[in-house]
């Protein structure tokens, strides 16, 4: 058997897969028909003497196209929309004998038929939604063309040619990366997928480079600012070199929907040697802790020059790098954080606490998990793949939580369709349903093995989604485009229309679900100051002409934003007597020297309370989480003029 470098290609496919943007095979400068008769010079044919892509910032190509942001000497042009460019011949062009075209090449394995080969040819009227050339203007030697290109072309960097014809075959101009042209997504076109019909969010969610990402908690709000600079030099580049690396088929280019998929992947290297490697464990020895990063740009160009993952991320570095990508290619997008955002481990569309029968959270069974914040991303597109009425806002999601398709990925899901529980709809619908309209279900967990549903609280999950406001850095609050109202029978409804579609795993709760108890439990946690003592305040409510006693515990934790518990720094359980019809107050302090030893970045203070019923043995249960709180620093200065006209400052 003869060794051969040659790969080999079964089955149907001709061709190797054409999946990267920067493999290129020059197309050949003369393609001759046939033997060519002797005395004959190719070079007394019209010729290419040099071409214009108008491609300076103040050109009207990337003014008109709302490139001329980008830091980039090429000619960067949106689908679907026309630009101009000028060729020069050797001698004056008379189209009633010469005849050429413009032809666009993508990858190394270029076919018309994929989208990868264009050839455009010169017509006498354009045509929209279709390739075409027209002759705007003659001078001497110089023709001028306005080139409509395709509102379904493919998004990527393109190789450009002009092909001259003669009676014995083709000449072509040669390879010059001075006429590369980079097409990108347009929301300014209403024939392109992603077409935008609000100026002012085009101006937000497409040309704004710098944000404000939000984070904290429900009470107490916060943001960090975030540079996206998908205009800055070489972004655009490296975020072409992220689908190259995920070798993403060029064909799937012009597709926002595979797109989006693809870099939800991509962003993170779970399993794929993605753009950046999350890590929540506090530990940052070899990389930059998240809370560092300040923008995109520093991460993907470190990734394009490196070839290797960056460390670290966490859920908004993700969110604001894949909101990087997505505008830098076109892609109307956003950054969205959901407040007490749950993560469904098990895709019953439930966060389920597992109690001991004495009280205490069992967390071998308990692998559902609520993070206090969580940021993913929104993207604008089109749904044919859907039925009408679930395009526009897709949830897109970087952050490796759950494997989609064998992949650490989430979306695009259309959030109409998770507001209104249609979670049949690919993709990943179920889980980003289960992340904002999930009931939290504590369950006390017999030694018998049954399993008796205790309480369900249907208010805990998704309590605000915001994301930034359109021109300024405010809080734009989104709740109402993922969820109905909490309490109300559309709410109700669209959790049982979710059910409805098999995608809730039975619990084996053996049919056992207790009624409502006649006392009512909650608490509040006071406002926590790093290094200060605070009071945790429980109340407890007897609706009952009974008296009734109760066994309650407190668990204090030092959380991860994630929900994920680091350790335990306050254990403590007491006895309540509750008279008929009464309301009694117990308080509970938090000493700075229980948990100040155990902090860590981006850390909770997680609260659980569960307390039983002695006479009725009903269990309640209630869980919250507080922030600590910098305390502000105020530096005063006095500054005094003396006699002399001297200035003293203290």
């Amino acid at each position: 058997m003869s060794e051969t470098s040659e790969p080999a290609f079964g089955g149907r496919r001709a061709l190797p897969r054409n999946a990267s943007n920067a493999a290129e095979d020059d197309l050949p400068t003369v393609e001759l028909q046939g033997l060519m008769p002797r005395g004959v010079n190719l070079q007394d044919y019209l010729h290419v003497a040099n071409i214009h892509l108008f491609k300076e910032r103040w050109d009207t190509n990337k003014v008109d196209h709302h490139t001329d942001k980008y830091e980039n000497n090429k000619l960067i042009v949106r689908r679907g929309q026309t630009f101009f460019i000028q060729i020069d011949f050797n001698r004056p062009y008379d189209p009633r004998r010469d005849l050429f075209r413009v032809e666009y090449v993508i990858g190394r394995y270029p076919q018309e038929n994929k989208g990868t080969y264009i050839p455009v040819p010169v017509v006498p009227e354009l045509q929209r939604g279709k390739w075409g050339a027209k002759v705007v203007r003659r001078e001497d030697r110089s023709v001028r063309l306005s080139i409509q290109s395709s509102p379904e072309c493919i998004v990527g960097k393109f190789r450009m040619y002009v092909a001259v014809w003669t009676p014995y075959g083709i000449l072509r101009t040669s390879r010059n990366p001075e006429t590369d042209t980079y097409i990108l997504f347009n929301p300014w076109c209403e024939e392109d997928a992603v077409y935008l019909d609000d100026d002012k969010e085009r101006e937000e969610y497409i040309l704004n480079d710098i944000g404000v990402i939000f984070y904290g908690d429900f009470n107490d709000i916060k943001s960090r600012s975030w540079s996206y600079g998908q205009f800055e030099n070489g972004i655009l580049d490296a975020c072409l070199y992220v689908m190259d690396k995920a070798q993403m088929d060029l064909s799937g280019r012009a597709n926002p929907i595979k797109v989006s998929r693809v870099g939800s992947a991509m962003v993170n290297a779970k399993d794929d040697e993605g753009v950046l490697v999350g890590s929540w464990d506090n530990i940052y020895a070899y990389g930059v802790p998240p809370s560092a990063w300040t923008g995109s740009v520093d991460i993907l160009l470190e990734y394009q020059s490196t070839k290797n993952p960056v460390q670290y991320g966490q859920c908004w570095v993700f969110a604001g790098v894949f909101n990087t990508f997505l505008r830098c290619l076109g892609i109307p997008a956003r950054v969205v954080t959901n407040y007490f955002s749950a993560h469904d481990n098990n895709a019953n569309l439930q966060m389920d606490i597992f109690l001991e029968e004495d009280g205490n959270v069992n967390s071998k069974l308990t692998k559902d998990s609520v993070w206090n914040y969580h940021c993913w991303n929104e993207a604008w597109m089109t749904r044919p793949d859907l039925p009408v009425g679930f395009g526009g806002w897709q949830a897109v999601d970087s952050t490796p939580q759950e494997n989609s398709d064998g992949m650490y990925r989430c979306g695009p899901a259309s959030v109409q369709a998770i507001k209104h529980g249609h979670i049949c709809f690919q993709f990943d619908a179920p889980f980003v349903f289960a992340e904002v309209n999930s009931d939290l279900v504590y369950i006390t967990a017999k030694k018998d093995g049954t399993h008796v549903v205790e309480t369900v609280d249907t208010n805990h999950i998704g309590k605000l989604i915001v994301t930034k406001e359109v021109g300024g850095d405010g809080i734009k609050d989104i709740t109402d485009t993922y969820k109905f109202q909490e309490g109300q029978e559309e709410e109700r409804l669209a959790l049982e229309t979710a059910l409805m579609y098999g995608a809730k795993k039975p619990l084996n709760t053996d049919g056992l679900l207790k009624p409502r108890s006649d006392v009512v439990m909650n608490f509040e946690v006071e406002n926590a100051v790093l290094g200060r003592d605070l009071k945790l305040t429980i109340t407890f409510q007897n609706n009952s002409s009974n008296r009734y006693t109760l066994s309650a515990y407190l668990s204090g934790n030092i959380v991860f934003y994630t929900g994920v518990s680091k350790t335990e720094f306050k254990k403590e359980t007491f006895e309540v007597t509750l008279e008929p019809m009464s309301f009694k107050r117990e308080e509970v302090p938090i000493r700075a020297g229980e948990y100040m030893g155990q902090l860590l970045e981006q850390a909770y203070l997680h609260f659980f309370v569960t307390a039983r019923v002695n006479e009725t043995k009903d269990v309640l249960a209630k869980q919250k989480s507080a922030m600590l709180t910098i305390p502000q620093l105020t530096i005063k200065v006095s500054f005094t003029i003396s006699d002399k006209g001297e200035g003293q400052g203290y």
